[in-house]
């Protein structure tokens, strides 16, 4: 798969997307990096602790988030989609579900789109990704956690997201699946979600795992946003065995040294 100037080689290794939120609400640094110039310090530690992509939004998504306007959302993440693009060799996705933000996102440089509807909230946006011919990565979300069958509902729901990427002509090499952990989903869901996530594999497309700092892990070890960290790296470590190519995490180089060890263990042991 190639996203931006770089190739990922998907079926044999795994990379680190580095969160970069330009907001003042997110629920783990909402605030922290919410000025240009904070933004390009903090996307400069990322890319030295080895970020393979940097992920730039400029939304809170968190449960019961304030949606903001377009052209607030534009305002926040293009200066520094282009400062990032302008002084840093790294691919950069934006972190939108509105067409109109992804398409300004583009003509400022962004590589990739982080849908977290899955083409489903903005009927436009699958042609935006389509004209600009840009990568995705398309995620499972629902409005509420309702479920007949959890895992096969999940599977079904994405199997309609590609529908609508086939629809578009976006091509299935261009696509990344994300399970969604963390929306439209309880407690056990997401542990499911976690747990199964190997049962994605039935589409035959890379698999992004994004849990960093998330509920989940904080009502699993009764700790606030800031003291996830060993919980997002076990659900990293996890994840890589179940066969996710792409994590999208807060720490960098902690999940990055994780990832090492769990690829020198899968890789190089005794046969």
């Amino acid at each position: 798969m190639k996203i931006g100037k770089r190739d990922f080689d998907t079926e044999n290794k795994a990379y680190i997307m580095g969160i970069l939120n330009v907001t003042p609400d997110s629920f783990s640094d909402g605030g922290r990096f919410n000025s240009l110039d904070k933004a390009l310090k903090h996307c400069e530690e990322m890319v030295n602790e080895g970020a393979d992509i940097i992920d730039i939004g400029g939304e809170s998504t968190r449960p019961n988030y304030t949606k903001i306007s377009d052209r607030e959302e534009i305002e926040r993440v293009c200066p520094v989609i282009e400062g990032v693009k302008a002084r840093f060799d790294v691919p950069v996705s934006v972190d939108t579900y509105k067409s109109a933000v992804a398409e300004a996102a583009f003509s400022a440089g962004a590589d990739l789109l982080n849908d977290i509807w899955g083409l489903k909230y903005d009927n436009k946006i699958a042609g935006i990704i389509k004209k600009f011919d840009v990568p995705c990565c398309l995620m499972h979300n629902r409005a509420e956690a309702v479920y007949e069958s959890f895992m096969d509902d999940v599977i079904s729901d994405l199997g309609e997201t590609l529908g609508i990427a086939e629809k578009a002509g976006i091509l299935r090499d261009k696509i990344i699946l994300d399970p969604g952990v963390g929306f439209g989903k309880n407690y056990k869901q997401n542990l499911t979600a976690i747990r199964e996530l190997d049962r994605l594999k039935i589409f035959g497309l890379p698999i992004l795992l994004g849990t960093s700092r998330k509920s989940v892990i904080g009502l699993t070890l009764s700790l606030p946003a800031d003291e996830r960290a060993e919980g997002t790296i076990a659900t990293t470590v996890f994840g890589r065995v179940k066969g996710a190519a792409f994590f999208r995490v807060h720490d960098v180089a902690a999940n990055r040294r994780a990832l090492i060890m769990t690829e020198a263990i899968l890789k190089n042991g005794l046969n």
